[in-house]
């Protein structure tokens, strides 16, 4: 598994991508009463980021689906092992 280095955390691009993603589309977007409001408000973009919005990166499919199909492929290929 390949990590940033210690105090670099934008030098892996997917972790600088979300986190453009994130300032743009929930905290440039959102005002936040109360920290309960700011919880409640960035689970909510979070739950549709991994569950409704397409990712480029992903070929149009959401991590949610990517998910799925992963544990399925898995399950597939235990149950070919196991036959």
């Amino acid at each position: 598994m390949d990590s940033s280095r210690p105090g670099k955390p934008t030098n892996n691009p997917f972790i600088k991508s979300f986190n453009g993603s994130f300032r743009d589309e929930c905290l440039n977007t959102n005002w936040f009463l109360s920290l309960h409001d700011a919880r409640l408000k960035i689970e909510s973009w979070l739950r549709n980021y991994n569950t409704f919005r397409p990712h480029i990166s992903l070929q149009g499919l959401t991590p949610e689906e990517v998910e799925f199909e992963m544990l399925n492929d898995k399950e597939n290929s235990n149950l070919a092992l196991s036959s």
